[in-house]
């Protein structure tokens, strides 16, 4: 039975932009730009999910300069980049889904060869650098006044560039660990000025960072903000920061909020709501190393993963806020997806759900299926630097993507 009357069917307005449903791809680490090239494989991954009928699909980890990449296979938004950038967007707009970019600077979370990046990287706090143990980065440097500033410019910067490029929104990155969230959250930031202490002081450069994209392009794109509702871990924020997070976002004038939660290095089953799979082989890539190092010291207990498994903190987000909200974390069936909209969440946003069918949204509309089939094994996760990139495993025996494609510019002949 056709299931096209579900209000998660109805057209979302964003800001300036108009969605044809209430369905969002969330970001979700593609793997498909080898040496920092927005391939073919990029441009087909989105593709086929703007094909499959999403409203709109992000690309992830679109990182504001080169120096603010995690690793070298990572997106960047440069004029040199732009051309690929406009062949993804016009290859999902032809679909009539809307493009959403990332826009993500790694701070000391990163893991860059030493000749692309400063060996003593930049966050919230100088000091002793526990990202930088496997890199050789062991220390890291507390940003000042003009770093703030040089670093706001580039993600204004960014954003323009992913309007040249043809984006219909523009995503900030405050959460998981990365440059924004290294403020927001107190494992990183013990700063005892303006920026710390309070999360109202500790928002205060993000908000900064808000404030200047949403006057450079904010008529023009939907700029939303992707945040970690809990830390997931004992001295880290709870609920009570996550409310305060959303209402300080609001008054910002944010066009949506994404709630994920966790962060990637503390509490990464909070993340995904269950660990990653315990594995005899020591994967290859440094950051999949790290995450499956450190989950068996974050004294987090044994999940079982269980569908929405965000949601009773997300709903407390929700009463407390007017603003649009994006439910994100373990929705998989129809049941699912109504039970959200009903609770008063704008949007769904879908990870490893679309991984296993980018089709699912048309399935779901027609009546064909009414669930992902997505069994949450997160091995999508630790294979997400295969030479194919991120795929799900368990689709036909691992299929993965065609890894040549991911070697090719997207504007190339």
């Amino acid at each position: 039975m056709s299931q096209s009357s579900s209000k998660a069917f109805t057209p979302l307005k964003v800001g300036p932009i108009s969605l044809r449903n209430r369905f969002i791809k969330a970001a979700t680490n593609e793997g498909m730009c080898k040496g920092g090239i927005i391939s073919k494989g990029l441009v087909k991954f989105h593709e086929d999910v703007a094909k499959g009928g999403a409203a709109m699909t992000t690309v992830a980890y679109c990182a504001t300069s080169k120096d603010g990449q995690t690793f070298p296979d990572q997106a960047h938004l440069s004029p040199q980049t732009v051309a690929d950038f406009k062949v993804l967007t016009d290859s999902v707009h032809k679909h009539g889904a809307a493009a959403q970019a990332q826009i993500t600077h790694a701070g000391a979370f990163t893991f860059l060869p030493k000749a692309i990046s400063s060996m003593k990287p930049i966050s919230a706090n100088g000091g002793f650098n526990k990202f930088g143990v496997l890199s050789g980065r062991y220390t890291k440097k507390k940003m000042g006044p003009k770093d703030m500033e040089a670093v706001a410019e580039e993600f204004v910067n960014a954003a323009l560039l992913a309007k040249e490029a043809g984006f219909d929104a523009v995503e900030l990155h405050m959460g998981h660990g990365y440059l924004l969230s290294q403020f927001i959250t107190p494992f990183y930031n013990s700063r005892k000025d303006e920026y710390g202490g309070t999360i109202e002081n500790r928002m205060r450069f993000p908000v900064q960072v808000l404030s200047r994209v949403l006057d450079a392009v904010g008529n023009d794109l939907a700029v939303t903000v992707k945040y970690s509702q809990t830390d997931g871990k004992e001295g880290g924020n709870t609920i009570t920061e996550g409310i305060a997070i959303a209402k300080i976002l609001q008054k910002t004038g944010a066009h949506m909020a994404q709630l994920s939660n966790g962060l990637n290095v503390e509490s990464i089953s909070t993340m995904f709501g269950n660990p990653l799979p315990a594995s005899a082989a020591k994967p290859k890539n440094l950051i999949v190393r790290i995450g499956m190092m450190m989950q068996p010291k974050s004294k987090e207990p044994d999940r079982e993963f269980k569908p929405l498994y965000s949601l009773e903190t997300a709903r407390q987000i929700r009463a407390a806020v007017d603003m649009p909200l994006c439910y994100l974390g373990g929705a998989q069936t129809m049941d699912n997806f109504n039970s959200v909209i009903n609770e008063g969440f704008d949007a769904v946003g879908l990870g490893r759900a679309l991984l296993y069918n980018p089709e699912l949204i048309k399935g779901l509309e027609t009546g064909s299926i009414s669930n992902s089939g997505c069994t949450a094994c997160n091995k999508c996760v630790t294979l997400m630097y295969a030479p194919g990139g991120t795929a799900c495993v368990e689709v036909g025996g691992n299929p993965g993507h065609a890894p040549e494609l991911n070697l090719i510019p997207a504007s190339a002949a």
